[in-house]
């Protein structure tokens, strides 16, 4: 609001402060804006969905340095891939890498992931062939079974025939192989290199117009990625408004610091599967563990649960176990924001707003129209959006994701079940 218009501001205050679907008691009790605070607005030529703009706008005024609030910076977190960017950066840098005989013939198949299968260490070998010399290049831009393969165990976790890439006991709130994968892929190649190609994939799916496939292999797959017009700029305020702003993503930490930086979120800002490096500073197949667990083969990572215990041990040192459980409303982030199961957990730990582009994710977009705080914002992607899903989400019966693997009931904190729920932001 303008110094100016101080009738306006007031009115837009007692507004603000009557309409608390989105205040939580502790910022209700601290000072609300004050008329020489101007409060740093979203652009109101880029459009959202009903008055969603309008939720992040109160909870910015609430919760931002316009509020007057002294002590430790407000925290607003989000996903990357479908959530800041359309598509996916790392299926992007994959398949530039594929293209281009960036991934080294490992020693082993078997030894690159700890749950990688026999038939799948059989399919890989077969496929990519034993000639190549273990640590040089594959010619994945060439030989179309070795990338059909590689791609497929990535997308699907299954091998080109069908049969299970993965198989063992893992908690699946806490990791899934085919993500963890990702960066066992890229062993052997120095983080420069892995920045390199995310730069080079970057360049490419910016550039290729909006709705370009491309293919690998056998596959289809996105060829394009845009920056969300809305999203940055949402970043923007909330950083002049007095955030620290974090990005928490289930992909390779060197990709994600290359996007990131696009919406001026720098690299101590971005969390996502750290590389374990050798002496020679190249990356191994393990990676940096959380809440206690030290160095693993993926057993942590950035991946539901996992993200709340890495925004609890990176943002806010939240040591040990204690970081997998959900902290007090002081120790919790005021935004969260993503679009896929993969993010329930942390997204609904803010207390502010919980921001979900829907993706037709069950978990998600059951606690997103659940509702159950008053504090969350549903969005339709912003390009490309899905049309309204047919039929229920299966919230009572099937949208939980349990540790052990399938699915449950979704339940409240209370304990009572989230019942179906249609879907009406689309």
């Amino acid at each position: 609001m303008r110094n100016s218009n101080v009738s306006a501001w007031t009115s837009a205050v007692v507004t603000a402060l009557v309409a608390t679907a989105l205040v939580s008691p502790a910022a209700a009790a601290t000072s609300a804006p004050t008329p020489d605070r101007a409060c740093p607005q979203l652009s109101k030529k880029l459009p959202w969905y009903g008055d969603n703009r309008a939720k992040l706008q109160r909870m910015i005024d609430e919760r931002g340095s316009c509020a007057g609030h002294h002590g430790p910076r407000p925290v607003a977190a989000f996903d990357w891939d479908n959530t800041v960017s359309k598509n996916d950066v790392t299926d992007a840098t994959i398949a530039w890498s594929l293209k281009h005989d960036k991934i080294l013939r490992p020693a082993s198949w078997k030894k690159t992931s700890k749950w990688l299968t026999d038939d799948a260490d059989k399919a890989l070998t077969a496929a990519c062939g034993t000639d190549v010399p273990v640590g040089a290049p594959l010619p994945t831009s060439s030989d179309t079974d070795c990338t059909d393969e590689i791609f497929n165990i990535r997308e699907s976790g299954k091998t080109m025939s069908g049969a299970a890439a993965f198989a063992g006991d893992w908690n699946h709130r806490r990791t899934v192989p085919q993500y963890a994968w990702v960066p066992q892929l890229f062993a052997g190649h120095t983080v420069p290199e892995l920045e390199s190609y995310a730069s080079a994939a970057r360049k490419e799916a910016l550039a290729a117009p909006v709705g370009a496939t491309q293919t690998l292999g056998t596959h289809t797959i996105p060829g394009y990625v845009r920056y969300y017009e809305q999203q940055r700029d949402l970043i923007r305020t909330l950083q002049k408004a007095g955030f620290d702003v974090y990005i928490v993503s289930a992909g390779s930490e060197p990709v994600t610091e290359v996007w990131s930086r696009g919406v001026g979120i720098d690299r101590d800002h971005t969390v996502a599967i750290r590389s374990v490096l050798d002496r020679k500073g190249r990356i191994t197949t393990y990676n940096e563990g959380c809440g206690g667990t030290g160095r693993t083969q993926g057993e942590a990572i950035p991946y539901i649960d996992g993200k709340r215990c890495w925004i609890n041990q990176d943002i806010y040192g939240i040591k040990g176990k204690a970081a997998w459980e959900k902290q007090s409303w002081g120790k919790r982030i005021a935004l969260g924001g993503g679009d896929a199961d993969t993010d329930v957990t942390f997204v609904g730990d803010a207390t502010g707003a919980h921001l979900v582009l829907n993706r037709d994710k069950n978990e998600i977009m059951c606690r997103a129209y659940d509702g159950a705080d008053g504090r969350w914002v549903a969005n339709p992607m912003f390009i490309e959006p899905l049309p309204k899903k047919a039929g229920a989400y299966p919230c009572s019966t099937a949208a939980y994701n349990k540790p052990e693997g399938g699915f449950g009931p979704l339940l409240r904190d209370d304990g009572s079940v989230v019942p179906d729920q249609v879907d009406a932001v689309h």
